[in-house]
């Protein structure tokens, strides 16, 4: 019989617990990377982020919405797109529905230089994962949204306090619906 993997009731962790260690290094690993990737633009990649989402989304974006796609802190929002706009690659124009809200939106320089870095970024990012065969690129692509989806619950689960500490019962409350 393989050995199994759940080691409930062990305080040893296991091959999962390496799984999300490794997986915590790689995206250190390709944070960093990306700063080299992207100095020589003179970006760091949270900065290239909101370019790239501009550049997707040409009607622009409030800086609310910037920051609910980039999972960052709204005030960061705002000191990255005043770097950006200062550089003159997006600016800031009055939302035609709302003249109190803003859209940040690509200015021409600004989409000029992402068609210059998309090429070399995607052609990075090909020979990041040139490994992988395309049914195995949908594969882990699967499997990192299903980790996510898992931790997103954890966390839910810590915030409204239905988790309970290890080694414990879970609370009633959080055995609703079992049998």
């Amino acid at each position: 019989m393989p050995p199994s993997d759940s080691n409930s009731g062990s305080s040893s962790p296991g091959a999962r617990y390496e799984v999300l260690l490794q997986l915590l290094h790689t995206a250190d690993t390709f944070w960093n990377a990306s700063w080299s990737f992207f100095s020589r633009w003179d970006l760091g990649p949270s900065q290239f982020n909101i370019l790239n989402l501009l550049f997707l989304n040409p009607e622009g974006l409030s800086q609310t919405e910037l920051s609910r796609r980039l999972i960052m802190n709204r005030s960061n929002v705002t000191g990255l797109v005043d770097r950006l706009e200062e550089r003159g690659l997006l600016q800031r124009t009055a939302a035609e529905s709302d003249r109190r809200a803003y859209r940040v939106v690509l200015t021409t320089a600004g989409k000029n230089l992402l068609e210059k870095i998309l090429p070399t970024y995607h052609g990075a990012a090909e020979r990041v994962w040139q490994h992988l065969a395309p049914p195995q690129t949908a594969e882990v692509i699967a499997l990192l949204r299903q980790a996510a989806v898992n931790a997103q619950q954890i966390a839910d689960e810590v915030k409204t306090g239905s988790a309970s500490p290890p080694g414990r019962e879970p609370s009633p409350k959080s055995k609703r619906g079992t049998a």
